[in-house]
């Protein structure tokens, strides 16, 4: 499909999907009288809290004395799978109102404990405490125990969570709550399993082999079938990593970990495939973010450049202008962690070349990332990562030229091509015309 024909195409294909949200009512507010009914038949008068936790928790502040905690979905247990962030969000086409939903319905549990201790007695050393020291690696019992079985489990467990004291359930939502949406928290005091967690088997190899580098591990597991919402989930638990210097790894920080670790595995991979023989231009759009991924004949290049409008989320600003970051990398990779992209460099970097692996061959890649204003909540980088994975999937335009393509696609962005140009790597070197630098307002 030549490149305008593939456009107006996906213009009239947002323009549907646009009409059938519209339809649907998505009032983050409708559920929360709802929630705290939940809420209250289910805390007892001991507050003690039977449910079924489908995934854990690790904070990052004050590291490494951190925060740890299991998330259950109170009153809703026979939905617990539903909870935990997966790439089945995307295919249930959840919107950011349904995130909000899940995240602030799952009551965080929670202890302070240091990333590489355990205390004997009860298997967690808590922060300040003065209890003897063991390492987390051979942590298997109490509070710290429960919670590497639940992570390490390929289904929701089911536990019992002893609170000290009953949450304080606050429900008048501002501003700093949409940012970063979190269910109510609570001291715990103890944590006890209600059934014997079903854990694979490839995952046990990697438990008990103890001379494995965490690396090493990740890559095994991805090969295995796991996808790395599962992985980075087991090694925030420190259920990772050789022996003695297994840690817990802070949720936020395990994320972008096993997206760089699998991307670089994946890039290994295609290292000495052949190109892809033609320009090609893809494009997918989710949640407020349209993602157009530009693929080119050539050896493995790649860069993300974001452009956050005005009133987006992170550009709150409506008279702001246009906010652009970008990062790249060449053939062998970067060396240092990526600043202004953040995590979204490594997801929708691995959406890329799972695309290039499975295909057998490696390309040149430009990713243009849109965040317009319909982004008014985050929702994590795992929309990035599905959106850029799922771009790939039915039409895609062609190009005679780089240059061709940039500029069809530039047509569609909120900023010109000549600020585009001084951004990107990539783009930089395209000639330029006047009508590049004018302003698109």
């Amino acid at each position: 499909m030549r490149l305008d024909e593939f456009i107006e195409f996906e213009a009239n294909e947002r323009a549907e999907r646009r009409r059938l949200a519209a339809e649907k009512d998505y009032g983050i507010l409708d559920y929360l009288d709802s929630f705290e009914r939940r809420f209250e038949e289910h805390v007892s008068d001991d507050a003690v809290v039977g449910s079924v936790s489908p995934s854990i928790f690790v904070g990052r502040s004050n590291y490494p004395n951190v925060s740890t905690g299991l998330l259950s979905p109170v009153g809703r247990e026979e939905r617990a799978a539903s909870f935990e962030t997966s790439a089945a969000w995307y295919d249930e086409g959840v919107s950011i109102a349904d995130v909000f939903d899940r995240r602030t319905s799952l009551l965080n549990s929670t202890r302070g404990v240091d990333v590489a201790d355990a205390g004997a007695t009860g298997g967690v050393k808590s922060v300040g405490g003065d209890g003897p020291a063991e390492s987390v690696h051979d942590a298997w019992n109490g509070w710290l125990g429960v919670q590497r079985e639940v992570a390490i489990a390929d289904r929701p467990v089911d536990v019992e969570i002893g609170l000290d004291g009953t949450p304080d359930l606050d429900f008048e939502i501002g501003a700093e709550d949409i940012k970063t949406p979190t269910g109510p928290r609570a001291a715990a005091r103890t944590a006890d399993l209600g059934e014997n967690p079903h854990v694979p088997r490839p995952v046990k190899k990697t438990l008990e082999d103890d001379d494995w580098r965490a690396e090493g591990a990740m890559t095994y597991l991805y090969r295995r079938g796991f996808d790395v919402y599962e992985i980075n989930t087991i090694l925030s638990a420190g259920a990772l990593g050789r022996g003695e210097n297994r840690r817990l790894v802070p949720t936020r920080w395990s994320i972008t970990a096993v997206d760089d670790t699998v991307g670089q595995f994946l890039r290994g991979s295609i290292r000495d495939n052949p190109t892809v023989d033609r320009i090609e231009v893809h494009r997918n759009e989710y949640l407020g973010n349209a993602f157009w991924v530009i693929l080119v004949p050539g050896r493995w290049e790649y860069e993300l450049v974001e452009m956050k409008s005005p009133g987006s989320i992170w550009n709150p600003d409506p008279e702001a202008g246009v906010y652009l970051a970008a990062a790249s990398e060449g053939r062998e990779g970067r060396t240092g962690y990526v600043e202004e992209t953040a995590g979204a460099y490594y997801a929708s970097r691995l959406g890329v070349l799972e695309h290039l692996d499975d295909r057998g061959r490696q390309a040149k890649a430009l990713v243009l990332r849109h965040v317009s204003d319909d982004y008014w909540g985050p929702v994590g980088v795992w929309q990035v990562r599905e959106a850029v994975r799922n771009a790939f999937e039915g039409e895609r335009g062609t190009a005679e030229t780089f240059g061709e393509a940039v500029r069809g696609v530039a047509e569609h962005l909120p900023v010109p091509l000549g600020r585009l140009r001084r951004k990107s790597t990539m783009a930089a070197g395209l000639q330029a015309n006047l009508g590049d630098f004018v302003d698109a307002g």
